[in-house]
Parts: structure tokens; C-alpha cells; sequence
């Protein structure tokens, strides 16, 4: 099993004629994602790697009527300004899992979009990821690059802040022959459409999924949002976790990383979600490769 995608997900890409949708496109061909096409107004007919171009959401839907939109994908890689009203066409189309891709949203769009997600019973993954993989069986977005070498099947899901130690902290668990499930980079916005707590939950459900690796950061409340959350419900299954910024804290006043990387006052410096994961009875390493020792012996 997995989570969120697997090997029967469709997926369509928005933005598919510009760059990063190129990129996308390409790269999750080359992970077996079957995209059934793309959107680009004013680009009907065109083509992107073998892929059909429509001019909106509901042209490609109705040239694809035997598939139904809540089973769809749609990643989004068109410029920050206008990825509100691309996700929004997706949502209003039927579409349950939108993945938008661009770094700098206007936050007030962001938070404008989570909600009407929330309320059309939509996930957001996102903004500012690379998105989602599930190795062996398909990818969202561009993570993992072209050759998708950093990944392999097995037991351990991670969930990751930083888009590109979503691949380091999987590439380091496979060359120690450990295998993942799902891998996904929630972004490292200020504000996001899905955090730890809801990726945990669904790991929670996922019988594949026998360890979960966390990778955190400095700024923002996420990870001790999720330690509350273990502690309190009872999370049964093992977490192992890193936190970066130990460089980052001694640096205050310049900004670093994310954009959700901000600390106020004591409020998301690295000792507080340490201390709040350890609590948790989350096993914190103190340098990121040590994950894999701990992994193993949790295995």
C-alpha cells in the first residue's frame, strides 16, 4: 500500500507548456505516473510529451468522461499569481487532491485556497513542494529529479518540510537497503494545506507504512503541533525525527530557508520542537544520517 498515490492515480498537469510543467510532465513519466493531460489556455491541441493539451480543467474532463474527477491528481506549475485560480478550477471541477508547485504564493491566497479545499472536501498538498512519491509506483511533481535513484519500495513513509531532504533522507535509508512507502514534502510555506498531524493519520491507516521519518526545521509550530498530536491520541506506530537549525539559530535576523522558517520569541526555535518530539516519545537524532541507524533498529 500507500498513501495519496499509488499505480492507479491519474494525474493531469495544469501549466503543462510552461518549463516546470515540462519538467513535471517529464519527470513523472519517467516514474510510470500515468497522466491522462494537461491544461495551458489557449494551447488546445498542442502536445507535451505525447501528452493532450486542453484549454481548461472541465475540457479535459470531458474528453476523459469515463474517469471520474475525485480519483484525480491535478498538479499545478503555473506562476504564483495565478495558482489560486488554477487550483480553484480544479476544486470547482470535482478534483480531490491538487498539488501546487510554485514558492511565493500571496499567503492570503494560500489561506483563501485551503479553505475553499476544506470546504469542497479537497486535500492540498503544498504550496512551495516538490511533491509526492510513492516508489515503484508513481510520483506527483518533480521530486526525485529524472531517475528516481534516491527511492525504493518498503516500510518507511517520510514526511519532510525541505523539498530537497525529501530525497536526501530517502537516498540515505536505500543505500542502507530500507525501502519507503510514500515520501512527501508538505512545503515550507508559512501557511500549508496538509501538515505532519494529517500525514500522520493517514500513515496511521496505512498497513505498509511501519516507521515514519520526519524531517523538521526552525520557524513555525507544525512539529509540535504533531508531537501533541502523537502524544495525545496515542500514535502506535514509531517516529524518528530530525530537526534542522542549529546553524540558523545562532544567525538571528537573517532569514534562512522557508519562508515558514521564522521564529518569534521562543515559538518554533529547534530546541522547542526537540523538546516537544522527545516528549512526544519521538526519537530525535542530532545529525540526519543517524536516521538510518535508529530506523534499523526500530526495523
Amino acid at each position: 500500500m500507500s498513501i495519496l498515490i499509488d499505480q492507479n492515480t491519474r494525474f493531469l498537469i495544469q501549466g503543462i507548456t510552461g518549463k516546470e510543467g515540462q519538467r513535471a510532465t517529464s519527470f513523472m513519466l519517467g516514474a510510470g505516473s500515468q497522466i491522462i493531460g494537461g491544461v495551458r489556455p489557449g494551447k488546445a491541441g498542442e502536445q507535451v510529451e505525447g501528452i493532450s493539451v486542453f484549454d481548461s480543467v472541465q475540457d479535459l474532463l470531458n474528453e476523459n468522461k469515463e474517469i471520474d474527477p475525485q480519483n484525480l491528481c491535478s498538479v499545478i506549475t503555473v506562476p504564483p499569481k495565478v495558482a489560486k485560480g488554477a487550483a480553484q478550477e480544479a476544486i470547482d471541477a470535482g478534483i480531490k487532491l491538487i498539488i501546487p508547485i510554485a514558492e511565493g504564493i500571496p499567503v492570503q491566497d494560500t489561506a483563501w485556497l485551503i479553505a475553499y479545499a476544506k470546504k469542497n472536501g479537497a486535500r492540498i498538498i503544498g504550496p512551495n513542494t516538490v511533491g509526492i512519491i510513492s516508489p515503484g509506483k508513481s510520483k506527483a511533481g518533480v521530486v526525485g529529479g529524472t531517475d528516481n535513484q534516491a527511492f525504493m519500495p518498503g516500510p518507511v513513509g517520510i514526511i519532510s518540510k525541505s523539498g530537497g531532504m525529501t530525497s536526501e533522507t530517502a537516498r540515505l535509508l536505500t543505500q542502507a537497503g530500507i525501502g519507503q512507502s510514500t515520501c512527501i514534502n508538505i512545503g515550507g510555506d508559512k501557511i500549508i494545506g496538509t501538515d505532519y498531524v494529517d500525514v500522520l493519520k493517514l500513515f496511521a491507516e496505512d498497513d505498509e507504512t511501519k516507521v515514519i521519518v520526519l524531517f523538521g526545521e526552525i520557524g513555525g509550530s507544525y512539529e509540535e503541533q504533531a508531537a501533541e498530536y502523537i502524544q495525545s491520541s496515542g500514535f502506535s506506530k514509531p517516529v524518528v525525527a530530525f530537526i534542522s537549525g542549529k546553524f540558523a539559530e545562532r544567525w538571528r535576523g537573517v532569514t534562512l530557508g522557508h519562508a515558514g522558517a521564522i521564529i518569534e520569541g521562543n515559538k518554533g526555535t529547534r530546541g522547542s520542537k526537540v523538546f516537544a518530539l522527545e516528549s512526544a516519545g519521538v526519537k530525535v537524532v542530532d545529525i540526519h544520517h543517524e536516521l538510518v541507524d535508529v530506523v534499523k533498529k526500530v526495523l
